[in-house]
């Protein structure tokens, strides 16, 4: 069985500034880096066989610095890209509400497709390991809305650099 480690990046300037940053880079700031060290501490002892990142530099700097006590190489994938919010990224959040979504959003059936080619490739590639993955709050919601057969909506938001283990 693989056991998958599943984190949401740590804070970013733009999650403060509540600016919906989609697959924009994004930038820890120094709340979210201190998070990713108070993982990295908290693991530190965990046997973890490779680590895995979302490809954008919010995820992946998260991603290394979790790595370091493990000497740990970081392993990016597009397949674990926060959801393309299309003409809304880079606003902010607030001034969306009653907005009609653009044509250009991700749809849940697409996000819902990647999660489900991430989990089968964790599973290809890492059988038998523990794996460490990085990700963003809504596809690490689409990964475990498919690992659980339930709504996206009945999965619960995971709060930046929170872990959820899954066993596949």
């Amino acid at each position: 069985m693989t056991k998958l480690l599943l984190v949401r990046h740590g804070q970013t300037v733009d999650n403060v500034n509540q600016i919906m940053q989609g697959q924009t880079q994004g930038m820890l700031n120094e709340y979210g880096v201190r998070q990713a060290e108070e993982v990295a501490e908290r693991l530190a002892g965990e046997s973890i066989d490779a680590f895995v990142s979302s490809d954008l530099r919010r995820a992946y700097d998260t991603c290394v610095i979790i790595a370091q006590p493990h000497q740990g190489e970081v392993v990016t994938t597009p397949l674990l890209r926060e959801r393309d919010w299309g003409d809304f990224t880079g606003l902010y959040i607030p001034d969306l509400k009653d907005k009609v979504w653009p044509a250009n959003v991700e749809t849940m059936g697409h996000m819902k497709d990647r999660a489900r080619r991430f989990l089968e490739w964790v599973r290809s590639h890492y059988p038998g390991q523990v794996v460490l993955a990085v990700g963003h709050g809504i596809i690490n919601k689409a990964i475990q809305s498919v690992y659980y057969d339930k709504p996206m909506h009945e999965v619960p938001k995971m709060t930046n650099a929170e872990i959820r283990v899954l066993e596949l």
